[in-house]
């Protein structure tokens, strides 16, 4: 009888042990695909694309198991060398090659060049041809980043006394409320795609007092811009004993701090390859909603057009405003009118026109929606009789406060958007793996 007790190694480096330097001179073996190669006579260099990043080999003709022309590019192999020191190589070392075993080879020539460092070809292309595109070093490395942000809201958090939840994304209502809801078909019954976890991490707070959650969310928006996703990846936290909406934005301040030093310090070479200067987060400004709106209205000359709401040129322009005055990326609007935000937001108590209540803007576009919800039931019913709101189908919401709820509060993070921002690219769907749009179902 055979027993499985873990992991073995497998007797392969990885790039990092390498460059710790005990392995220079000696014989290695590494797996990964054939990125490139580059024939330059007497030799070719056999670049191997791995997780981590790209190895330069180096393939001299008799000195190798199998001849040149049996490599291709997109071959999966398990290659033998040696070692040696290469300043000019890609990670400061190169394998001089002595033994290829092919593990499988490409049926069919690429449909596009994945091996060179920039993709010029159409969005649309890129993405109909997404599961080759991602293999491109460049693209990749957007993903790297993208993973990064959502390990520093984990790792922040939990350092925080967060707990991790798991909410359902099929469910018999809309937490957001508005008809930008997919409905479906559930065993006869209607449902709907979750528009957010709002009600279930509220629920929790209930339960371990500080939670987050990193999910899809679906809008049935009928947007085409460059901007909006139909489903999306949402980093969401609610906190309870919280004595103001100003904890929530106190709390994300900290996620980006701590993320940015993540980067800077385990992704650094994907920021070099997409060039990209993180931003200055010491301090983030914030700005009540109504002086946002008279400060960029003076200074750009522009008339107010919608008192209860930022148009997305307004949000360009708030972006600029602080880059010029305060030298800021960020900046946090608060205090959104009441009739704008959702009925479980608290109303600011010195204006109940106003909620307690922010968005947080980065280089002009909003990245987060957060603030303090109603905890006392008296008040959440009233604010529901007000809008003229139906509570069938809220019922076990509802429950929690009846019960009895801590004040509590919390905010939704888009990481695509706040992705695309980081990595400076113009559409989210760039940041996207597999992006869902009004056209787009597959790949």
């Amino acid at each position: 009888m055979d027993f499985i007790t873990g992991v073995k190694q497998r007797g392969e480096v990885t790039i990092d042990q390498i460059l710790s330097g005990s392995y220079t001179g000696s014989t290695v073996k590494m797996r990964g695909a054939i990125h490139a190669i580059r024939d330059m006579g007497e030799i070719a260099f056999v670049v191997l694309r791995k997780a981590e990043g790209l190895v330069q080999c180096v393939y001299e003709e008799g000195k190798v198991n199998i001849p040149r022309k049996d490599l291709k590019e997109e071959s999966s192999v398990e290659i033998s060398g040696t070692v040696v020191m290469e300043a000019r190589a890609p990670q400061g070392f190169e394998i001089r090659l002595t033994n290829i075993v092919l593990l499988s080879e490409p049926f069919e020539p690429l449909p596009i060049a994945i091996s060179k460092w920039k993709l010029k070809t159409s969005l649309e292309t890129k993405l109909n041809l997404r599961p080759i595109v991602l293999r491109n070093v460049r693209e990749r490395a957007k993903f790297r980043i993208q993973e990064g942000i959502a390990r520093g809201f984990r790792d922040f958090l939990h350092q925080n006394g967060f707990t991790e939840i798991h909410t359902p994304k099929i469910g018999a209502r809309s937490a957001e409320g508005g008809s930008n809801i997919f409905k479906l078909d559930y065993f006869h019954k209607k449902a709907v795609l979750a528009q957010s976890p709002q009600f279930y991490k509220q629920t929790m707070v209930g339960i371990y007092d500080r939670v987050f959650e990193v999910g899809p969310v679906f809008r049935a928006e009928k947007h085409n811009t460059v901007r909006h996703l139909n489903e999306y990846t949402s980093l969401d936290l609610e906190m309870g004993y919280i004595d103001s909406f100003e904890e929530i934005m106190e709390m994300e301040t900290g996620f980006l701090q701590y993320t940015m030093e993540l980067l800077k310090k385990e992704y650094k070479k994907e920021l070099e390859i997409l060039r990209v200067a993180l931003p200055k987060v010491e301090r983030i400004p914030a700005v009540r909603f109504e002086e946002a709106k008279r400060l960029v209205a003076e200074k750009y000359n522009r008339t107010i057009r919608n008192p209860y709401d930022l148009e997305p040129e307004e949000e360009k322009l708030i972006g600029r405003y602080f880059q010029e005055e305060y030298q800021s990326d960020f900046v946090f609007v608060t205090h959104y009118p009441s009739r704008k935000r959702p009925f479980y937001a608290m109303d600011d108590p010195a204006d109940p026109a106003v909620t307690l209540s922010f968005d947080l803007l980065y280089r002009g576009l909003e990245v987060t929606t957060g603030g303090q919800r109603i905890h006392r039931y008296d008040e959440l019913q009233n604010k529901i009789a007000h809008r003229g709101m139906s509570t069938e189908g809220m019922e076990h919401y509802l429950m929690i406060f009846r019960c009895g709820m801590p004040p509590h509060g919390g905010l939704g993070i888009g990481l695509e958007r706040l992705t695309m921002c980081l990595v400076e690219e113009e559409n989210v769907r760039e940041t996207t793996l597999f992006p869902r749009d009004l056209k787009r179902l597959e790949p």
